[in-house]
């Protein structure tokens, strides 16, 4: 079957910092869509590599290849500039990566949706971690998702709990 792959933002991240209070929750939710998209013969997952839930995402899908050497994690990287970070984590996924996918190669306004409608284009199913608010990345993506006729499952947040 074709790609997974889940988005998660709110007002352009939802960093590792905003998901204190929900970390556990998003984590079981994550595992539990990854493993039934897996028993549902689904082999590629695409993540953002966003800090926060997309890391998740990519961890959960790398936890799983070792058990499931079938399945493939692609990066879906914003720009070129994105592996310019510290973050030690971040790069141990990003070397377990079957593929990396550089959308643009400077960063630019429109770089994120670009990446998230790539995503979209290449996957049957959404996961989305998302608090409801009808604006942002998220809700823009899962508008194209719906438009393109996406199964869309979703991680439901508190708003208060993404922070700001």
């Amino acid at each position: 079957m074709h790609a997974v792959f889940n988005i998660a933002k709110r007002r352009g991240r939802y960093a590792e910092k905003d998901l204190l209070c929900d970390r556990p929750y998003v984590e079981s939710e994550l595992r539990r869509e990854v493993c039934q998209a897996i028993q549902d013969g689904y082999t590629r997952f695409i993540s953002g590599f966003a800090a926060g839930a997309d890391l998740i995402f990519a961890d959960i899908v790398a936890e799983q290849k070792k058990l499931h050497p079938e399945i493939s994690l692609e990066a879906a990287l914003p720009h070129a500039a994105r592996v310019n970070t510290h973050d030690a984590r971040f790069h141990e996924l990003l070397s377990m990566c079957d593929a990396v996918k550089v959308e643009c190669e400077k960063y630019a306004p429109y770089c994120f949706d670009r990446r998230n409608r790539y995503m979209v284009r290449q996957s049957q199913r959404v996961i989305a971690v998302f608090d409801g608010r009808r604006t942002g990345g998220t809700a823009l993506t899962l508008r194209y998702a719906q438009k393109l006729d996406r199964e869309i499952r979703m991680v439901h947040i508190r708003a208060d709990s993404a922070g700001g």
